[in-house]
């Protein structure tokens, strides 16, 4: 399949990188970034350009796991991206009303978007559901990133309307006995309401051999986020890579989100290095401006 090619061979990898580096005007440190020239000097620099080109790339917090949320904001923000979904390592489910709020003034006082928190599952229970919606509702977050049990949709369902707050269903590949591949969230969700949606996650549909970018075509009406990352391989012995390193055709992804004018997030997940992880991240956020840059 011509999708689930090798970006690289078509485009030269070490060229996207060039250029998303210069895209960013990219400082010394990877925690030192180009801020816009003051208003008195305007004149004599360019315009300012949206690297992404409107889409809101961003960091799924779980990249950042092994770090507290004042860090993993200080670096989503050195990293030259300003959206983020909170896993719960940053913003436990057990925390009060004003501790919810509070990580919600962080996030925007650092200048970063919070669009969702997630991957969040949900028995079938009542109570356990309407306490995970309260949750994203005292932290801000426009949409839940959710793995709920399929028995419990018509709870989810009813909650999402309640709260007025989107779920995207995220799928997890081989291995996931409920949503192997973004299709199978679909089935289950296009005959209730628009608030319940798809999160695909590009690296565990092509560990099924899929496409993910027909998939991503065929889940566009109902597609509420995206995680982006890159695999080894297209089968299920595929493992996390740096984007640009694997098999997925980001080229072609981009292409379509572009089409799209997707509105919600497209959350890198780096699943490498959880001690270490910033090095991969800036990388593969050189890739993606290159290919953006180029396209």
């Amino acid at each position: 399949m011509k999708s689930i090619r090798r970006a690289n061979a078509k485009v030269n990898r070490r060229t996207f990188i060039r250029q998303g580096v210069a895209g960013l005007g990219a400082a010394a440190s990877v925690f030192s970034i180009s801020l816009p020239a003051p208003a008195a000097t305007a004149a004599i620099t360019k315009a300012v350009v949206d690297p992404y080109r409107g889409l809101k790339v961003g960091v799924a917090s779980y990249s950042l796991r092994k770090f507290k949320l004042d860090e993993a904001l200080s670096m989503t923000r050195a990293m030259g991206v300003k959206y983020i979904t909170l896993k719960d390592f940053h913003l436990p489910f057990k925390t009060s009303k004003a501790e919810r709020e509070e990580a919600r003034r962080k996030t925007e006082a650092a200048g970063i978007t919070l669009l969702g928190g997630g991957v969040i599952y949900m028995k079938n229970d009542e109570q356990e559901i309407r306490s995970m919606f309260e949750y994203a509702r005292e932290a801000g977050m426009p949409t839940i990133v959710a793995a709920p049990d399929p028995a419990g949709l018509d709870l989810v369902e009813k909650m999402a309307k309640e709260f007025n707050i989107r779920v995207a269903i995220h799928n997890h590949g081989p291995g996931d006995q409920r949503y192997p591949s973004p299709l199978d969230v679909l089935k289950l969700i296009q005959d209730r309401h628009e608030l319940l949606g798809v999160c695909i996650d590009v690296g565990h549909t092509i560990r099924l051999g899929q496409d993910p970018v027909e998939v991503t075509r065929r889940c566009a009406s109902r597609l509420h986020d995206f995680h982006i990352k890159d695999v080894t391989r297209a089968d299920p012995s595929g493992k996390a890579i740096e984007l640009g390193r694997g098999v997925i055709d980001l080229v072609g992804l981009m292409k379509v989100l572009l089409e799209l004018k997707f509105p919600y997030h497209v959350a890198l997940e780096h699943e490498l290095s959880a001690d270490n992880p910033i090095p991969g991240m800036v990388e593969s956020f050189a890739y993606l401006r290159g290919i953006l840059a180029a396209l």
